[in-house]
């Protein structure tokens, strides 16, 4: 991505969450915001009519996704956590629509990217919530964990973190060093998605990856880290990780209701949950 510019891909998601809504399957996931958000970039109705088989599993991956994440995040909440980090948040709306009085909510984005995102907040007539803080971070110049600090989240008390459509797009030091300062706090619980490599897959996944592939490295966005799962599952143990939940695309169907029977929602695609407990073994 480009310094000056917001990210092309969070555009793209965005317009995936908004075309969801007018979906059949626009009960999996309910963003009133998703549409008011993007103005003059919202999709048509017709888009719909148009979807191919490898884009209608991206956008049910997509809301799949967001659902999930919410759902464990509202079982933190119900332990007690009061801090959302949400990593990467590009056009996510979850701010304008926390339901939780006394949950911080912390968005953290590229400089470019969060004045694009406050702007459209801005220009659908929209206040920007009163409980979540923007934290701009140019990853190449500035740490995680002192902008965070700075911008007063609580090191020592355990955050959820949402990190979504980002994990792919970065050098697996830069995963596991932010990975590592999530673990770093007792309590803390991090909800990612992340893809399989190519020899991993069989035909059909080899050739959605290949599609989905090209279509970001076309924009200048292209992915480059994947990850074999239970390799993966290993190193998130070797941090500290204690209770980790990994989510394929076929358990991500057989748990949504309205989901077509036999309907894949990204076939090599996951969505992983890890905490670390607060009785974990230091």
């Amino acid at each position: 991505m480009e310094d000056a510019s917001p990210s092309k891909t969070a555009l793209g998601v965005a317009r995936l969450r908004a075309l969801h809504q007018i979906s059949p399957e626009a009960a999996l996931f309910r963003d009133p915001y998703a549409i008011a958000i993007l103005g003059e970039s919202t999709p048509a109705e017709q888009q719909l009519a148009q979807e191919d088989t490898r884009s209608r599993r991206m956008r049910l991956f997509v809301a799949a996704r967001a659902r999930f994440a919410e759902d464990w995040l509202a079982a933190a909440v119900r332990r007690g956590v009061r801090q959302l980090v949400v990593l990467g948040a590009g056009l996510d709306t979850f701010s304008l629509r926390n339901p939780y009085p006394g949950l911080a909510v912390f968005e953290v984005d590229h400089p470019a990217t969060q004045a694009w995102k406050r702007k459209s907040i801005a220009d659908a007539g929209l206040a920007e919530p009163p409980a979540t803080t923007f934290v701009p971070v140019n990853f190449e110049r500035q740490r995680l964990p002192e902008e965070l600090a700075s911008a007063g989240l609580k090191s020592t008390e355990p955050s959820f973190f949402m990190w979504l459509g980002v994990v792919p797009y970065l050098t697996k030091d830069a995963i596991f060093t932010t990975l590592s300062y999530i673990s770093g706090t007792l309590g803390s619980e991090v909800v990612f998605d992340y893809s399989e490599p190519s020899e991993n897959r069989d035909a059909a996944g080899q050739a959605a990856l290949a599609f989905h592939a090209a279509r970001v490295a076309a924009v200048g966005e292209p992915w480059i880290s994947f990850f074999i799962p239970g390799e993966l599952a290993k190193s998130l143990r070797d941090l500290g990780f204690d209770e980790i939940e990994d989510l394929e695309s076929g358990d991500i169907a057989a748990r949504l209701s309205g989901t077509p029977k036999g309907e894949t929602t990204n076939a090599g695609g996951h969505l992983i949950r890890a905490r670390r407990s607060a009785t974990a073994a230091p």
